[in-house]
């Protein structure tokens, strides 16, 4: 059986160890509101007393009802500060300054919440000397479903190496919010957008690839054409000389 309490020492440890090679003194993650948020959350104030979750929404309904309703549930239960910025407007002042110029694409404009919340984030970090915590999972890295220099980019992330099913598994044995853990897994980036649907794959058998090498014909076709076409966001930039 896995040992969670060993597991929660040195994922703390980790983070420990982090702020201290980078002379920081808290840390700022996005509370979404989702599993992810929650683990990262949850160890990160365990870590460190002086951590901070933002709620930030923009763009679906979801974002301003269910969302923060749990991400502020697991921000009571764990005592982390919880904290919001809306960002609504600036993302409508963004679409229609770029829309003047260039037709936007339904999968630009889903990028620009992502990255508009990165940005708010790195903006508190740098105000106040912290570091911004990532939520990225493993199956979800893997499937590159994440937004390039949007929730894909941190300062470090201790939970990068876990499946999405070890993730839930980890906030059962912590007693995170059963609200988080039973919702079905959504970056909220538009109404009745969910993961699995988007991907046509769910999270169960993505792991069960990761986990066991155990899959089938079609399921190995969806998940290879999102990792191979993915493969630039699990890497730095290419510059001449590489």
């Amino acid at each position: 059986m896995r040992n969670y309490e060993l597991e929660t020492q040195q994922r703390t440890a980790f983070i420990r160890d982090v702020l201290q090679s980078a002379g920081a003194s808290g840390i700022v993650f996005g509370n979404s509101g989702g599993k992810d948020s929650a683990l990262v959350g949850i160890l990160c104030k365990m870590a460190c007393d002086d951590t901070v979750g933002f709620t930030l929404p923009c763009g679906s309904k979801q974002n301003y009802e269910q969302d923060i309703s749990d991400a502020q549930a697991v921000a009571v239960q764990f005592g982390i500060a919880c904290k919001t910025i809306d960002l609504q407007h600036t993302q409508t002042a963004l679409v229609q300054a770029v829309g003047a110029q260039a037709k936007i694409t339904g999968s630009a404009l889903a990028n620009i919440a992502p990255r508009l919340r990165m940005a708010a984030l790195y903006a508190v970090a740098g105000s106040e000397n912290r570091l911004v915590a990532g939520t990225d999972n493993r199956s979800e890295i893997h499937m590159g479903y994440f937004t390039k220099w949007g929730d894909g980019a941190y300062d470090f992330n201790p939970i990068a190496d876990l499946t999405v099913t070890e993730i839930y598994e980890f906030l059962r044995y912590l007693g995170a919010p059963a609200s988080v853990i039973d919702k079905a897994p959504s970056a909220g980036l538009y109404e009745g957008q969910t993961d699995e649907a988007e991907m046509g794959i769910s999270y169960k058998s993505l792991d069960n690839f990761l986990l066991y090498g155990k899959t089938n014909p079609i399921e190995q076709i969806v998940i290879d054409k999102y990792h191979n076409s993915s493969a630039h966001k699990r890497k730095m930039p290419v510059i001449f000389g590489d």
